[in-house]
């Protein structure tokens, strides 16, 4: 398994953990999910460009 596969599982496994859903977290905002994100995103598109 490549290694760029492995990190694309784990930024979405952050991202799904990132998202506002516990009550301790709630005042956090989509802050964190949105930046997990942003990242997931640049890396799928370096993924797709052949660059990972």
């Amino acid at each position: 398994m490549p290694i760029s596969t492995i990190v694309i599982i784990v930024l979405i496994l952050v991202l799904i953990g990132a998202v506002p859903a516990w009550p301790h977290s709630r005042s956090w905002g989509y802050g964190p999910a949105g930046i997990i994100g942003a990242v997931l995103v640049i890396v799928l598109v370096l993924l797709l460009m052949g660059r990972i």
